[in-house]
């Protein structure tokens, strides 16, 4: 229960304590850098393969800078850009897989 609203926090654009860096793994170093009492190393490699399995490398950076910037993923979820649409139902499966995959 206690990853599964991890999961959900993380996916969900809150806000974090600390910017994640764009390296090779995107999404685990955002995961890692979050002020979320259940982070782990094994939780941010589960949400990682999750994202490999659902997101591009771009896509994965992009997501990754929700973390630090909650309003970015407000305006491309409200976008009616055709390449924010694309992205965001990318965004969700991912999100739905972590959660599936991870709990």
């Amino acid at each position: 229960m206690k990853h599964q609203l991890l999961i959900s926090a993380l996916t969900a654009t809150l806000p974090v304590s600390m910017a994640a860096p764009v390296i090779a793994k995107p999404i685990q170093s955002a995961c890692l850098q979050s002020a979320r009492e259940a982070v782990s190393y094994q939780l941010c490699g589960c949400i990682q393969s999750a994202a490999d399995i659902t997101l591009t490398r771009r896509d994965q950076r992009q997501a990754a800078k929700f973390f630090d910037d909650p309003q970015r993923a407000q305006d491309v979820r409200q976008s009616d850009r055709g390449i924010h649409e694309s992205f965001w139902q990318k965004y969700k499966r991912f999100g739905e897989t972590a959660e599936a995959y991870c709990s």
